[in-house]
């Protein structure tokens, strides 16, 4: 099996990666690649790669209050309970850290049964439950007990 290779975006093409992987797990808020650039100023983005093969990305969102930060990890369907997401959301719980982050949280959109349960397995218990404007399909926060 290739070697899992993680790295910050760093230019359009590893964006619309992150994009690509953003947009197929969380259809419901499809994001441009302005958006994305965007979301790469104010937060810490990653995208994951199995050799060639584009596998997820993460997100986390530096704490704002002082003490909360944001992991959020995507793998694509196909890829899937290979201990991929393990190790995106290990880096981006240290990175979160590294932030100054003391309470972790996470956003799941429900309707992502495996999101849900990733999250659950590792401690995360949920908090709200919303919809979004225009938004069908409630949103879940949760944080790491």
């Amino acid at each position: 099996m290739p070697d899992l290779q993680i790295s910050q975006p760093d230019g359009d093409a590893a964006y619309r990666d992150w994009q690509h992987v953003h947009n197929v797990i969380i259809p419901t808020h499809v994001l441009s690649l302005d958006e994305v650039r965007e979301r790469a100023r104010r937060h810490h983005l990653e995208v994951a790669y199995l050799g060639e093969v584009l596998v997820g990305c993460s997100t986390v969102r530096p704490p704002v209050d002082g003490t909360a930060g944001t992991v959020i990890v995507r793998v694509l369907p196909a890829c899937r309970r290979q201990g991929l997401g393990e190790k995106l959301y290990a880096r981006g719980l240290e990175r979160a850290r590294e932030l100054g982050a003391e309470v972790i949280e996470t956003v799941v959109l429900s309707s992502n049964e495996d999101g849900l349960r990733f999250a659950q397995k590792h401690g995360f218990v949920e908090t709200e439950r919303y919809l979004l404007p225009g938004d069908t399909i409630p949103w879940i926060d949760m944080r790491l007990a």
